[in-house]
């Protein structure tokens, strides 16, 4: 990384890279159900596993599978998602690095804490009380998400 102070990522603008990854996700997601289940949106009635309260599907496990390995390895070897580099963001180890496997494994799988108690009001709040605008995942990682200069 150069010399310079690295610009850090408004609460806005991580939450709009957010909504873009979440689209794209929508346009693969949405198509895949259609073929596989003949719905566009499953209902609990069309999910395989329902045990009392708990609904799930194969088909829903494997979305969860390719959203936690879209985050950890593409924020670990290219330091952006497809939202972040729209954006012109992207997550550093706090050296200036690429955050590498272990870094990006620790900071997605601080999300579940971020986003307690709902509406991620604890990732929110840490944002907006930080110098560095980071989220308790990025405190723990040791990473942080700039705009690129």
């Amino acid at each position: 990384m150069s010399d310079t102070v690295p610009r850090f990522a408004t609460l806005g603008q991580r939450f709009l890279a957010l909504v873009l990854d979440w689209i794209l996700f929508c346009a693969v997601f949405f198509p895949v159900t259609r073929i596989v289940k003949g719905t566009w949106l499953m209902t609990s009635a069309d999910h395989v596993w329902r045990i009392g309260w708990m609904i799930s599907d194969p088909l829903c496990v494997i979305f969860f599978i390719v959203i936690v390995a879209y985050y950890v390895l593409l924020e670990a070897y290219l330091g952006w998602t497809v939202g972040k580099r729209l954006l012109d963001l992207r997550v550093i180890a706090v050296d200036g690095s690429k955050p590498g496997l272990k870094k990006s494994l620790i900071r997605n799988a601080l999300r579940l804490v971020d986003g307690l108690p709902a509406f991620s009001i604890l990732g929110v709040v840490v944002i907006l009380l930080t110098k560095e605008r980071t989220r308790l995942g990025d405190i723990v990682a040791g990473t942080r998400v700039v705009r690129n200069l």
